[in-house]
């Protein structure tokens, strides 16, 4: 018996650990690690992103290549052209010069080809080619210098020597296999190359301030596949070439590309017969490269961070800042003092009990300074996640990695979580059709599935885009279901009410715009359930105000809630079909600045509006059938049982599921995004309505639930918004990278704080709600006119707002 009490001792000791708040804890801890870790790599290698890109990466899928720890965007010939034409146009010249042999050549086709509006043939040429495209203001050469001797010193010098429009802004050079043929794999020949690239160093060196260098070792040769007369050209003497090379120019201003090499050695390829030149899609990549190092500065690409400088700084950011460390510090001397406090008071009533005779003293009820100090311990906490949010999304600091779509990166994790889900499912005493625990759970899984979408870059997969289209639709669904639900049955229209929900909703996204520097409708979700709440409060608020009360009183009121749903549904129709009345409404001032994006447009808030334009008019539809379902007696679900006779139960159910399936057919059946997307909005009702008959009539459908997902879906909103920049990165189209190299462990260890992090938001949101939106009117009054006021300057600086 002892030996079972100490076992279930331990077991309790080690359950007492397990927590959130102590889970938060080590979150703390690891991101104190990698902030240490990184800063060791940035000091050792640099925070270069080039040389990032041009020196190491893998391949996460087939032919696909990652550089180390940056984002590369693939370019097309138009996003090439438009580079070039960006490039010149903001005053710097496009003279790109390849200088070597054979391989180099194949790199000055594949780019001129990718440029150029005719295809240019390539074909073996030992002479010098030239490129110019007026159009673009873009000059390309190829200056055939096969080894590294006294032609090609006498080009540097004459670079030299020459005025500087003349000379190329990129080099891209290398050599070895020529001079390993031509010496037949003499020892001496890799004397002579280093002896000549070291006399052609101090040229280099000097042309620093005028030319980009970029010497691209060799890549490795296929021996198997190598000519007789090349027979010669091993990768042993490949290797010796390229060891040269980055002895003498590793010290340099030359950038030494290395990645090239880790190309060819993985790329699949065999359109290449001769073992030597380098393949098609080694070439595509080593392209891809190049313009990456090349353009990203200039461009405005998403997904491409390497090589491009992070955005400055604005005095918005650097108020924000200021605030949250004064929060910190505040906080921090708060707790010093209480703690010194309580010291001496502990010290005084152990005094004061020793002399009357007694141990313990009744604690004092909260104080304002309690209220102040829990204030600023919770914006401290905020600002302690600001600073990490910041630091992985608009610096260099922690890396970024590209998406990497394959079917099994996303049903593999996607397997594992609905087995968890289904491994805790449990019961709960609520039997009231959507009750908490199922919503929580609904809200939970969706999260996790579309974090998933999000994280593998699923939106390339159509049937897969269509689904998530639902479950988007589905927390609006739950937003029309849920509010209207309260409303009807509190009828509870207050203002401190519209504003509770308003300041949950939109505490961090507001936050996150000051930090992050981004416009409100960057976070498309959160102004889009903030406008449907508010489209559901004003419908239900408006006179005459309906409820199940006033419906008790007159039956008229169910036709006058009909009427509203008639005239609700025809103004979402008239706004639809009028993009003029749309744009009109929505582009006045002051609201403009919450519905365009940073470049002023009103696409995005258009096509996100109109694609869910009735998905909470579905969700307050169905719920006003429910409660007037129950009302009428037609249904009872106060109690464990299904709500209908079993036939009728199983029956519906089965119906629930061809809902769902007729819907996944239809979305492996269109065509094309566009196609699907103009039906969505009509057809989204079948799935959404079609899981709530599923999931509701059987009683032990409804009765249980997955404790896993509801715990997810009571932070669905924090993850959703957070997942932009502390898990995501690049808003969105990367990847975070904290442990590179180890992109499975990166995930796990990412997530963990991801999750600790946005669980902490929702708590801190929770307390300071209850701080910020008082019930007491003239607090809230007041409360009010102090957020104008900081707003209104930042409107005015902004150009919301004109005097």
């Amino acid at each position: 018996m002892a030996d079972n009490n100490r076992g279930g001792s331990t077991t309790n000791e080690i359950t007492y650990y397990l927590n959130v708040e102590n889970a938060k804890i080590l979150a703390f801890c690891l991101v104190c690690g990698f902030v240490m870790y990184h800063g060791v790599l940035h000091l050792k290698y640099g925070n270069d992103s080039c040389k990032w890109l041009l020196s190491d990466g893998r391949f996460p899928g087939y032919n696909t290549w990652q550089p180390y720890g940056c984002m590369m965007h693939k370019y097309t010939k138009v996003h090439a052209r438009r580079c070039m034409h960006y490039i010149y146009y903001w005053g710097e010249q496009n003279h790109i010069t390849f200088l070597g042999d054979s391989r180099i050549r194949q790199l000055y086709f594949e780019f001129v080809n990718l440029l150029s509006l005719q295809r240019v043939e390539e074909h073996k040429a030992h002479h010098d080619l030239h490129f110019e495209d007026k159009k673009i203001r873009v000059t390309a050469d190829f200056l055939w210098h096969p080894m590294v001797n006294s032609s090609m010193y006498d080009v540097y010098k004459n670079w030299l020597m020459a005025e500087k429009s003349s000379m190329p802004n990129l080099l891209i050079t290398g050599s070895g296999t020529w001079s390993i043929k031509q010496f037949n794999a003499s020892d001496e020949a890799v004397k002579n190359f280093e002896y000549n690239l070291t006399m052609i160093l101090p040229y280099i060196v000097k042309l620093r301030d005028s030319t980009q260098i970029i010497w691209m070792l060799q890549d490795p040769v296929d021996e198997f596949k190598l000519y007789p007369n090349r027979s010669m050209i091993t990768n042993q003497q490949v290797d010796a070439y390229n060891k040269v090379a980055i002895d003498i120019l590793g010290g340099s201003d030359a950038k030494l590309w290395s990645s090239s090499r880790l190309v060819a050695q993985g790329i699949h390829d065999n359109s290449v017969l001769d073992g030597l030149h380098i393949s098609k899609s080694a070439l595509e990549l080593d392209l891809q490269m190049l313009l990456n190092m090349y353009c990203n500065d200039h461009m405005n690409h998403n997904d491409g961070t390497c090589c491009r400088v992070p955005d400055s700084i604005t005095s918005i950011q650097i108020t924000t800042a200021a605030f949250f460390l004064v929060c910190l510090l505040s906080a921090i001397a708060m707790f010093l003092y209480r703690r010194k406090l309580r010291r001496n008071g502990s010290k005084a009533r152990a005094d004061s009990g020793i002399r009357n005779g007694r141990s313990h003293v009744t604690p004092t009820e909260k104080t304002w300074t309690d209220t102040v100090y829990e204030i600023m311990v919770c914006l401290a906490k905020l600002g302690l996640i600001m600073a990490y949010t910041f630091l992985c999304d608009r610096t260099n600091f922690f890396m970024k990695e590209n998406k990497s779509y394959t079917h099994v990166n996303f049903l593999l994790p996607f397997a594992y979580l609905m087995i968890l889900g289904f491994f805790f499912t449990e019961n709960t005493d609520q039997t009231t059709v959507l009750h908490r625990d199922q919503t929580d759970e609904w809200k939970g899984w969706m999260q996790l599935v579309i974090m998933i979408y999000h994280l593998t870059g699923a939106s390339k997969v159509l049937p897969i885009y269509m689904h998530i289209r639902v479950l988007v639709s589905a927390y609006l669904f739950l937003t029309g279901y849920g509010h209207f639900s309260y409303f009807w049955n509190k009828t509870d229209y207050s203002l401190q009410r519209y504003c509770q929900v308003m300041f949950r909703l939109n505490f961090l996204v507001v936050v996150l715009c000051f930090v992050m520097d981004r416009p409100y409708q960057f976070y498309y979700f959160v102004p889009l359930v903030s406008f449907w709440f508010t489209v559901v409060y004003l419908t239900l608020a408006i006179w005459p105000r309906i409820s199940a009360v006033s419906s008790d009183v007159s039956n008229l009121h169910y036709l006058y809630m009909i009427i509203k749903f008639i005239i609700l549904t025809t103004v979402i129709t008239l706004f639809f079909m009028s993009e003029v009345l749309f744009e009109k409404v929505f582009l006045m001032k002051p609201i403009k600045a919450l519905f365009v994006r940073s470049d002023d447009s009103l696409h995005e808030w258009r096509f996100r509006w109109t694609l869910d334009r009735y998905s909470v008019v579905y969700g307050m539809v169905f719920a006003f059938g429910y409660h007037l379902l129950l009302k009428k007696g037609v249904i009872s679900d106060n109690h464990n049982n299904s709500l209908f006779s079993t036939g009728v139960s199983l029956s519906l159910t089965g119906l629930g599921f061809l809902g769902i399936g007729s819907y996944a057919i239809f979305s492996f059946l269109c065509k094309n995004k566009s196609e699907c997307n103009d039906t969505h909005s009509y057809l989204v009702a079948l799935p959404l309505i079609s899981y709530v008959i599923v999931r509701n009539v059987l009683g032990w459908m409804r009765t249980r639930y997955s404790s896993f997902f509801a715990w997810f879906g009571k932070i669905s909103l924090e993850l959703f918004i957070a997942q932009y920049h502390i898990w995501l990165a690049a808003d969105t189209y990367g990847v975070l990278v904290l442990m590179p190299t180890y992109p499975v462990l990166n995930v796990i260890v990412t997530s963990f704080i991801f999750i600790c992090a946005s669980h902490e938001i929702s708590k801190i949101t929770g307390i300071l709600t209850n701080y910020l939106v008082p019930k007491d009117g003239k607090s809230l009054l007041r409360n009010a006119i102090i957020f104008f006021m900081i707003m209104l300057p930042i409107s005015v600086s902004k150009g919301v707002l004109s005097f």
